[in-house]
C-alpha cells in the first residue's frame, strides 16, 4: 500500500486510503485526461489529511460558494452528488 504523502511530510508514517486530485475535478476538465488520471495530479493522503484538505479550501473559498462533489455511480456514469441519472439501464 502507499503512505499518506502529507503525512510523511511531518514524519508521520499513516496508510494512504483516498486518491486526491491536486487540481480539483470540475465541470470543465471532467474528461481531460491529464487532470483525472495523471499521476502528477494525484496525492495519496489519508481521511483525516483529505479532511483538512478540502476544509482548507473551502474555509480560503469566498463565502457563499458552493463546491460540487462527483461521484461515479454502480454504472460508472458521473454524476454531482444530490443528481439522479433519468434511467438506470
Amino acid at each position: 500500500g502507499y503512505l499518506c504523502e502529507r503525512c510523511l511530510k511531518r514524519g508521520i508514517y499513516t496508510p494512504a486510503e483516498i486518491v486526491h486530485h491536486k487540481i480539483w475535478i470540475t465541470e470543465e476538465n471532467l474528461h481531460d485526461p491529464s487532470i483525472t488520471l495523471s499521476f502528477k495530479n494525484l496525492m495519496a493522503v489519508c481521511r483525516k489529511c483529505h479532511e483538512e484538505i478540502h476544509h482548507e479550501a473551502n474555509a480560503a473559498a469566498k463565502k457563499g460558494h458552493k463546491e460540487k462533489r462527483y461521484t461515479v455511480d454502480r454504472f460508472g456514469r458521473v454524476t454531482i452528488t444530490g443528481e439522479t441519472p433519468d434511467t438506470e439501464t
